[in-house]
């Protein structure tokens, strides 16, 4: 059995959680967020970050280790494409969700979860709309002809839907007029089963997740790519001065093995 520390918020734990599902292989979760959970999670990821899986005693942390490893224990159906170029596409669509998509939409989700005073900058929001909208383009170009991102199904789609289904909530959704391809294959994918079972978990979670104190909610977790997006647009003084008011946590070093 594989045990999955998860969290419903976390897109890189849905990521792997809609793998395991895709491959039909069992799993049991544990929300390696929860604070109770904190020290739990410490022992098998020293980051203290979600996911990672414990099975049979291998413990395997990050998302695109846990999908690469998941692809050896089960090789079908398979989520990287067969193909070389598909495989090298869908890989660059993975990194793009994991490195780009991730950092702008999880940096102006604060305000929707996190306990705070102040408000989201419109700046910020401006920052996200204009640098979501070259993916938007690159998305509708890749899609042309096809009906997933290469060709059939894989880690392309599913990384990045847990993030393209949270756009719209947070203000930086696509024009469906302008990306009408975008539009259909999110329509497509959200009618398939992993995918419609995935937005409904995540929609009960969120239900009750602000409503209670069982996680953070009032330091936000730091890690490189959500810096590099503040930093790049300029947003330093801002981070500087949540730094300072200690309103931040770091992960733990990434060194094989517990804490």
């Amino acid at each position: 059995m594989i045990r999955l520390y998860d969290n419903g918020f976390s897109p890189f734990a849905r990521k792997v959680r809609l793998v395991l599902e895709h491959k039909g292989l069992a799993f049991e979760t544990v929300d390696g967020l929860l604070l109770a959970n904190r020290e739990v999670l410490a022992k098998v990821n020293g980051r203290v970050e979600v996911p990672a899986i414990d099975h049979a005693g291998t413990i395997v942390v990050g998302s695109s280790d846990i999908v690469a490893y998941l692809e050896r224990v089960k090789r079908e159906p398979a989520v990287y494409p067969h193909d070389d170029h598909a495989f090298v596409g869908a890989r660059a669509w993975e990194r793009c969700a994991d490195t780009v998509i991730d950092p702008i939409l999880i940096n102006i989700s604060y305000w929707s979860w996190a306990e705070r005073s102040d408000h989201l900058p419109e700046s910020w929001l401006a920052a996200a709309r204009a640098d979501l909208e070259v993916v938007y383009a690159a998305l509708e170009r890749d899609l042309e002809g096809k009906s997933f991102l290469c060709g059939t199904p894989s880690i392309a789609d599913i990384a990045l839907f847990p993030h393209l289904t949270a756009t719209r909530a947070f203000g930086v959704g696509h024009d469906p007029a302008r990306y009408p391809r975008v539009h259909d294959w999110l329509k497509r994918l959200r009618a398939m089963p992993i995918f419609a079972a995935d937005l409904e978990r995540t929609k009960a979670f969120l239900t009750t997740f602000v409503n209670k104190s069982e996680h953070e909610r009032k330091k936000i977790f730091w890690r490189g790519d959500r810096i590099e997006w503040v930093l790049a647009h300029g947003f330093h003084a801002w981070l500087a001065k949540e730094i300072a008011e200690d309103r931040v946590l770091w992960p733990g070093l990434g060194i094989p093995g517990a804490r």
